[in-house]
């Protein structure tokens, strides 16, 4: 498919712009509210473009840029998000705008999320070519940050009267210029542990003067894997990963402690709460059984992301208006990864789109680079939103 037959001209001509702005954020990456120069960059450019309003500071670093529509303020008012933050993550790749900050790059992809709203921004401060307000959202801190609950908690949505709220991801493995969308959950509320083992430490050829935070540790690994086998429905997902264990120095010393991490997922709010408290119960009760200790630190992270069904159809027919039928999947199995836009969407009705980057490495990755080709399919999609959800009543 010829995707520039679905692209506005005055949007296809921006792509060298937009590209340049892209790779001088990819070489200059911030992590989470740390976005000082990219927030100054997206500032001043929103400035330059004429927006009729430019707000700094909102959750801490992040950016609000306001434009109104052909007939001036009033109407109807759509906020559209892009993330700005990279991550801790040191880049494995060649590239002429390969990261220059040591051990940060943006292996999310944000920097095309924001060089992809700056340029809807510049096209629709340009052309005003629809009704109502549009309130281009530039957010810090989506990696662990919760960045999208700062500007939520900032009273973001009701200063500016923002009724519905648009997001937008990369997606690797999904053709360039595809969409991958879905009603209700699309990605997953987030819980991190860290749990410490309090045994008694022992010389290892003495184990009956000890108690073992290893052994104990070791079944309860194994205890937590009940959770999604047999404590939750089978038809409804959940994720339990022990990533981290760490205990002891020497290979003849029972050691006095452990420590274990990790994350659990979920989709569905019932299910986050199920999992919490039969995780908990678990621990107390292997811990017991051994005679340790158990001194669980449980938090909960982002809530899942869910789609309104209304705004994802909407989002889901604008998508199709740029690639075609074949280039949408309306009905995208839902990911366990998280992502802070689920703050909005629990603040406003509105949708959250994967767009496809093509065969690159993953997100997260140390060669990771975002696809500089689906610059002015994402521009043209949120001059599409834009246009047509001032329109809707």
């Amino acid at each position: 498919m010829d995707l520039s037959m679905k692209i506005d001209p005055t949007i296809l001509a921006l792509k060298e712009e937009v590209t340049r702005w892209r790779r001088d954020f990819h070489e200059n990456p911030e992590i989470l509210y740390e976005v000082h120069r990219t927030a100054g960059i997206v500032a001043e450019k929103l400035k330059t473009f004429g927006c009729d309003e430019v707000v700094p500071g909102i959750g801490q670093t992040g950016v609000v840029g306001v434009i109104h529509g052909r007939n001036g303020p009033g109407g109807k008012v759509v906020g559209l998000r892009a993330d700005m933050d990279a991550l801790p993550i040191s880049e494995e790749t060649n590239l002429p705008h390969r990261s220059k900050v040591a051990g940060k790059m943006h292996a999310c992809g944000h920097d095309g999320h924001t060089a992809m709203l700056l340029g809807a921004a510049k096209h629709l401060a340009a052309t005003r070519d629809f009704d109502g307000t549009v309130v281009v959202i530039f957010q810090p801190a989506e990696e662990g940050g919760a960045g999208g609950k700062a500007m939520v908690d900032d009273g973001m949505m009701d200063r500016w009267g923002i009724s519905e709220v648009y997001g937008m991801h990369n997606m690797p493995g999904l053709a360039p210029g595809h969409f991958a969308i879905r009603p209700g959950a699309l990605m997953a509320a987030t819980a991190y542990y860290t749990l410490t083992i309090e045994g008694r430490g022992s010389h290892a050829a003495k184990p009956h003067e000890g108690i073992d935070p290893v052994l104990v540790g070791a079944h309860i690994i194994t205890a937590l894997q009940s959770i999604a086998s047999r404590a939750i429905d089978p038809l409804k997902s959940i994720v339990v990963s022990n990533t981290v264990f760490q205990a002891g120095d020497a290979q003849n010393v029972i050691p006095q402690r452990a420590v274990l991490r990790g994350t659990v997922r979920t989709l569905d709010n019932d299910v986050r709460d199920q999992a919490e408290a039969r995780f908990r119960a678990i621990v107390e009760g292997t811990a017991k059984m051994f005679g340790a200790e158990a001194h669980l630190d449980y938090r909960r992270g982002y809530p899942a992301t869910v789609n309104h069904v209304k705004e994802a159809a909407f989002a889901a027919d604008i998508a199709r208006a740029i690639s075609g039928e074949a280039g949408v999947d309306d009905n995208v199995a839902p990911t366990m990864g998280g992502e802070d836009f689920s703050y909005m969407l629990e603040a406003r009705p509105g949708a959250f789109i994967f767009i496809g980057n093509g065969d690159t490495a993953g997100l997260h990755h140390p060669a990771y680079d975002f696809n500089d080709d689906v610059l002015p399919v994402g521009i043209q999609y949120w001059a599409n939103v834009a246009r047509d959800a001032t329109a809707r009543r």
